[in-house]
C-alpha cells in the first residue's frame, strides 16, 4: 500500500515540477523581452543625444588618418 501512495506522490511531484518549470520559463522569456525593449529604447536615446558628437569625432579621426597615408 505504501508503494502505491509513494508512486502517486512522485507523480504529483513530477506534475507540479513540470508546471513550475513552464512558469519559470515564461517569466524568464517575458523578463528578457522587457529588458531588451528597455535596452533598445536607451540605445535610441543615447544615439540621439550623443550621436552627433561621436560621429563628428569619428570622421575627424578618419580624416587625419587618411591624410597621413
Amino acid at each position: 500500500m505504501g508503494s502505491i501512495f509513494s508512486a502517486i506522490g512522485r507523480g504529483i511531484n513530477a506534475i507540479i515540477s513540470a508546471i513550475a518549470n513552464v512558469f519559470i520559463t515564461i517569466v524568464s522569456a517575458i523578463t528578457t523581452v522587457i529588458v531588451t525593449i528597455f535596452d533598445v529604447i536607451l540605445d535610441i536615446l543615447c544615439c540621439n543625444c550623443f550621436g552627433s558628437r561621436r560621429s563628428g569625432m569619428r570622421t575627424g579621426r578618419r580624416r587625419r588618418g587618411g591624410a597621413m597615408y
